[in-house]
């Protein structure tokens, strides 16, 4: 805070327990992860190396160290895992992650099937050497998971060993628990809300609008992600009632106009 301001929420400083936001890199230069991590990092609890860009990064090495110096978790996409997965490569998956200094893996199973004693196997092994934060949903629009089996799958990872769970919206917050036109598949979001502890779900907000929405349902501390990388200050701004959308989210009765 640059001034004083009465009436706003608490934010948790890093390492944050709650309220965690998680952008997706998908492609930044090094300097611009630099001007990043600088000026937004007090933010940012992780980037996500978007889908398979750690394999055509160049200078991934620097990359990681300028997150890592900035206390920022940095982990690759959930479709790198699944590039290495489809080709029966998971002893190599393990390695790159070794090999770049990645404490943190994600599984998921959005671009491939996978039965799911598989995937909670993937995570019972990869829970052995590293941290674990697991994807919920499909990236193919036509594939449609009902309901029950969200909580379902959900509470098997959570049980498995992920520390998280992701409900997947994808870049462009149109798929999983959004409808085609962005919109929020409510009935799913609610259940999932009903059923399990809101600090283990990470949910995918990539949109001002699907942002506002959890943060005036579930509060400022709501874990948000694929948080573009121009839009960490606007949504921290969001968090804390600074904008339009939460204007008055926060603010005593007596002050709420209506």
């Amino acid at each position: 805070m640059n001034f004083p301001l009465e009436f706003i929420p608490n934010r948790e400083a890093k390492p944050r327990t709650i309220g965690q936001t998680m952008v997706i890199d998908k492609g930044l230069t090094c300097i611009e992860a630099e001007g990043m991590a600088q000026d937004a990092g007090d933010y940012i609890d992780y980037v996500k190396l978007g889908f398979g860009t750690s394999l055509v990064t160049k200078n991934l090495e620097k990359k990681i160290a300028i997150y890592k110096n900035a206390n920022i978790t940095p982990y690759f996409g959930g479709t790198l895992f699944e590039l290495f997965i489809v080709r029966n490569q998971f002893d190599e998956y393990q390695r790159f992650l070794e090999k770049y200094g990645i404490e943190m893996s994600e599984v998921s199973d959005g671009s491939m099937y996978m039965p799911t004693e598989e995937k909670l196997r993937y995570i019972k092994e990869l829970k052995k050497n590293f941290r674990v934060i697991s994807e919920v949903g499909s990236k193919d629009a036509s594939v449609e998971i009902p309901t029950e089996k969200w909580v379902e799958y959900i509470k098997a990872e959570l049980e498995a060993g992920s520390e998280k769970v992701i409900t997947e919206a994808r870049e462009s917050g149109t798929i999983g628990i959004y409808k085609k036109d962005g919109s929020a598949n409510s009935e799913l979001i609610d259940t999932i809300v009903a059923n399990f502890d809101i600090n283990k779900i990470m949910w995918e907000a990539p949109n001002k609008a699907q942002q506002a929405m959890f943060i005036k349902m579930l509060g400022a501390n709501v874990n948000l992600g694929n948080i573009a990388t121009n839009e960490v200050v606007a949504l921290e701004a969001l968090r804390m009632g600074f904008r339009g959308d939460t204007f008055f989210q926060f603010l005593p009765a007596n002050l709420k106009q209506k």
